[in-house]
């Protein structure tokens, strides 16, 4: 699973709430590629709970 956040990205830090090994929001939104394994299930979350829709998901088998 390959998980982005775009530009449109406001920092309200829900992902990061979700799950912050994952996301992490400072001056601009990060993804942790490695701990993404095993929180599928958070990634998916945080994408439908995005107010702006910054996250996208590709590659969920």
């Amino acid at each position: 699973m390959l998980v982005t956040i775009t530009e449109e990205c406001i920092l309200c830090g829900a992902c990061e709430a979700i799950n912050s090994r994952v996301f992490s929001i400072d001056v601009k939104p990060n993804v942790n590629q490695d701990k993404i394994e095993g929180n599928e299930n958070d990634c998916i979350d945080a994408a439908l709970i995005c107010p702006v829709n910054a996250i996208w998901i590709d590659d969920i088998f």
